[in-house]
């Protein structure tokens, strides 16, 4: 069983999903849950008139939500009521909201299904790619959100050593999830979602324990890119490999590189890494 303080956060992710769900399509109806023992949990409700749906517990294959988890596949149905197409376990849920069209997709994580958010209308409504994209992009997010947060938990699980401290390839590792969690956050354009990545980067760069220096080198300020860029130099990337990683082109990478070096006074981005540890920059 998942810790409380882990079941804490799915429910404030799926929170903020099944909120943005609302506000991105023109479902009057939203909601959502994780899948926990084979079954998703509906956790988070928006624009529901009744009370009917809360506590719904949708199993895998029964109902709209079930066949999208197991085929990992968005389902839908105009006319929910009259539906062949599905079983009718969660009739008294779904029909006693009054809704006609229900519209499921599910949340992937390397490629498993971890839960299902909903759209439904009560009147019947045609649902076109300019209508189902929204709901694509919100489940999308809520699948990086959950693998990005998996891959650190299970990082910082390192052992630390008899001292107390992180052993060498623990450090590594997390100076590795780092970079790869700076390369996903480049790619992220909501606001909210690049915040809470940026919050887990904060966390994971203060494992290392390493203190910032005192002097001159706390005062210097890089931008985003920059660190971005010295991020994944850290871990022995190339420039090519920076460029591919953070969606750059390899002459605007050195030019990063070289801004970064400059103002950490450095001649070599080896000596530019080992200031921004200093400096608390980078883990």
């Amino acid at each position: 069983m998942a810790a409380p303080s882990t079941l804490r956060d799915d429910t404030r992710l799926v929170s903020h999903a099944v909120s943005e769900l609302a506000r991105r399509t023109h479902f009057p109806v939203a909601f959502g849950g994780l899948e926990h023992d084979g079954a998703v949990h509906v956790s988070t409700i928006v624009g529901a008139r009744t009370r009917s749906i809360e506590g719904l517990v949708v199993h895998a294959t029964r109902g709209l939500g079930g066949r999208a988890l197991v085929e990992r596949r968005p389902r839908m149905t105009l006319d929910y009521r009259t539906s062949r197409s599905i079983t009718h376990d969660y009739d008294r849920a779904i029909l006693g909201e009054g809704i006609a069209t229900l519209f499921a997709v599910p949340v992937l994580v390397g490629g498993a299904a971890r839960g299902v958010l909903y759209c439904g209308s009560w009147a019947q409504s045609q649902v076109g790619e300019v209508e189902a994209r929204p709901a694509f992009d919100v489940a999308g997010e809520l699948g990086t959100e959950l693998r990005v947060r998996a891959e650190v938990e299970r990082r910082m699980a390192a052992a630390p050593t008899p001292e107390g401290g992180l052993s060498a390839g623990a450090r590594e590792e997390i100076r590795e999830s780092y970079a790869q969690l700076r390369s996903l956050a480049a790619t992220v354009g909501d606001d909210a979602v690049r915040r809470r990545l940026e919050d887990i980067e904060a966390r994971l760069a203060a494992l290392t324990g390493d203190s910032p220096a005192t002097g001159a080198e706390t005062d210097v300020h890089l931008s985003r890119r920059e660190i971005d860029v010295l991020a994944c130099a850290a871990v022995g990337s190339t420039n090519g490999e920076i460029a591919a990683s953070l969606g750059l082109r390899e002459t605007t990478v050195k030019s990063y590189l070289a801004s970064a070096m400059s103002k950490l006074d450095a001649s070599t981005r080896h000596a530019a890494v080992t200031r921004a540890r200093r400096a608390g920059l980078l883990p």
